[in-house]
């Protein structure tokens, strides 16, 4: 296993999401080329950080052949309660780690109950994780009738910041790659891969498929909750929908970045791809001046039709 995931035939599934991500990109810096200084840059990696974390998470429970639909309920529960913490607390250092600690904590048994429901009571992963994500997003209506409740300086300043002349976003998102280079070189991962390319051989060989899909519902969790830590900084404050359009924003960059749906094949980096992509795509679609009561369909159209250049080459590459 290396950092380029690969498809059960070998082939790097990632290189028709970054043909897309270059294409898209080239066409942004000659519609603005503002768009390709480092501030617009940094701006882009700070709005759509939140969503490569996302993907990964999606792909992860993807490779087992599974996928989760409450990711972005998850990302809206871990932000209230993030931003509550540090706010009841004084929004001191102290308040702040305990917050994280918490949120990570709170994405892990969320992913956890997922996994139960969909793994040992054999509920419909669609149907299972839909639920979910409605009880979710209640909780986090709960914890937060109301949005706006700020998140303190200290936290949206450091995601803002620059370390050693470097955007701390951008550190962020070369360590997420290092997290990615560090994942698919684990045994786990290896495994979730086997449960979904073959569910029944890999329970002959001795595989403890139960628990494997289990944890990569926990790691989808834990992943959920980074994100929610990102989106936390973006935007400073605590919103119980913020995670309301993002879900399947998940599912296709993980698409894009050429992970099967069947699982058992795909690419976390590729996932990361797409998400960028995504967020290119947008931006593409208000450079080029189309009307806000159009750019929600524009946005739409576009992805799809990235999605299915994507799958198709993903084919011809793999044929």
């Amino acid at each position: 296993m290396t950092l380029f995931t690969k498809s059960r035939r070998g082939k790097l599934t990632f290189l028709p999401a970054l043909a897309i991500l270059a294409a898209v990109f080239i066409l942004n810096g000659v519609t603005e080329p503002n768009s390709l200084k480092m501030f617009a840059l940094k701006g882009l990696i700070s709005t759509y950080l939140a969503l490569m974390f996302l993907a990964v998470a999606q792909t992860i429970v993807v490779f087992a052949g599974d996928i989760d639909l409450s990711v972005g309920a998850i990302l809206g529960l871990v932000n209230v309660i993030v931003v509550t913490i540090m706010d009841s607390m004084g929004g001191g250092l102290s308040s702040v780690l305990l917050a994280i600690a918490a949120g990570l904590s709170v994405g892990a048994a969320c992913g956890l109950l997922n996994g139960l429901l969909v793994v040992r009571l054999r509920l419909q992963a669609i149907v299972a994780t839909f639920a979910s994500s409605i009880v979710f997003a209640g909780c986090a209506l709960w914890v937060m009738p109301v949005a706006g409740v700020p998140a303190p300086a200290i936290f949206w300043r450091a995601y803002g910041a620059k370390f050693l002349g470097v955007p701390v976003v951008f550190l962020i998102a070369i360590g997420l790659l290092g997290l990615i280079a560090y994942l698919v070189r684990t045994k786990l991962i290896l495994q979730i891969l086997t449960v979904g390319d073959d569910q029944k051989a890999a329970y002959q060989s001795g595989l403890p498929v139960t628990a494997i899909r289990i944890k990569g519902y926990i790691m989808c969790g834990v992943f959920a909750a980074l994100a929610a830590l990102c989106i936390t900084g973006d935007t400073a404050s605590g919103d119980p929908n913020v995670g309301a359009a993002i879900t399947l924003n998940s599912v296709a960059a993980t698409v894009l970045g050429g992970t099967a749906l069947a699982g058992g094949s795909g690419s976390m980096l590729g996932s990361v791809f797409g998400a960028l992509a995504i967020g290119l795509i947008n931006s593409l679609v208000f450079f080029l001046g189309t009307p806000s009561e159009w750019q929600n369909l524009a946005q739409g159209l576009t992805i799809l039709v990235a999605l299915m250049i994507g799958i198709f080459v993903s084919r011809r590459v793999q044929s």
